[in-house]
């Protein structure tokens, strides 16, 4: 019995290494996964070749359109006493000095009017060149008569509210320095009604330009 049981034992002790044996196993093991890691992180840190080229920097910039005229913010007219058949006549200069080519067209503006006269005076409105504010002398029509609109003050200001139905085809090219002027004429109706009488009317003219 004790010779079986001893060989028993031998089997067995065999089969299982010591616990010091196990400890070195252990120790051992963790140098090596160390060592893998290691080897991993210094393939991976190595330089990599690279090449790039670059464009300078790209910049942008708006370009402009702008308008100014000669009349000093003063009111082209400013009639009283006016009676059938009192007229006047009046001129000025737009200038572009824009570096967009734009196009200008010419509305109504704040229109008033009481008795109704904004609707007996009639007005005239000519595009062309030459003269400047408070001074005809010069102008010149444009071509075809250079005439914009015929009509009344109350007429023009229904027809031409914006930009859109405004009037004028003066095409700037946004390379410098140009003008246009514009004569405007005003006529009371010789048939304006007696209802006229103490009457006022008044209306801004408003030139604009919008690129193209």
């Amino acid at each position: 019995m004790t010779t079986t049981t001893s060989s028993t034992v031998a089997r067995t002790t065999a089969r299982r290494p010591s616990r010091r044996a196990a400890k070195i196993a252990t120790v051992l093991a963790v140098p090596a996964a160390v060592a893998i890691s290691g080897l991993v992180v210094s393939q991976a840190s190595y330089s990599a070749y690279s090449s790039t080229t670059v464009s300078p920097t790209s910049n942008w910039a708006s370009g402009t359109v702008a308008l100014t005229d000669d009349d000093n913010n003063t009111a082209a007219f400013a009639a009283k006493n006016l009676k059938p058949g009192s007229t006047g006549t009046q001129c000025i200069a737009v200038t572009s000095t824009g570096s967009l080519a734009s196009t200008v067209h010419l509305y109504a503006t704040d229109l008033s009017s009481t008795k109704d006269l904004a609707a007996n005076i009639n007005l005239k409105v000519v595009q062309g060149t030459g003269g400047s504010f408070g001074n005809c002398a010069g102008f010149t029509p444009g071509a075809g008569g250079g005439q914009l609109f015929s009509g009344t003050v109350a007429g023009f200001a229904a027809a031409h509210t914006g930009f859109n139905n405004g009037v004028g085809d003066w095409a700037p090219t946004g390379t410098g320095t140009e003008s246009r002027s514009y004569q405007i004429v005003y006529t009371v109706k010789t048939e304006a009604p007696d209802t006229t009488q103490g009457g006022i009317a008044g209306v801004g003219f408003t030139w604009e330009a919008q690129n193209s």
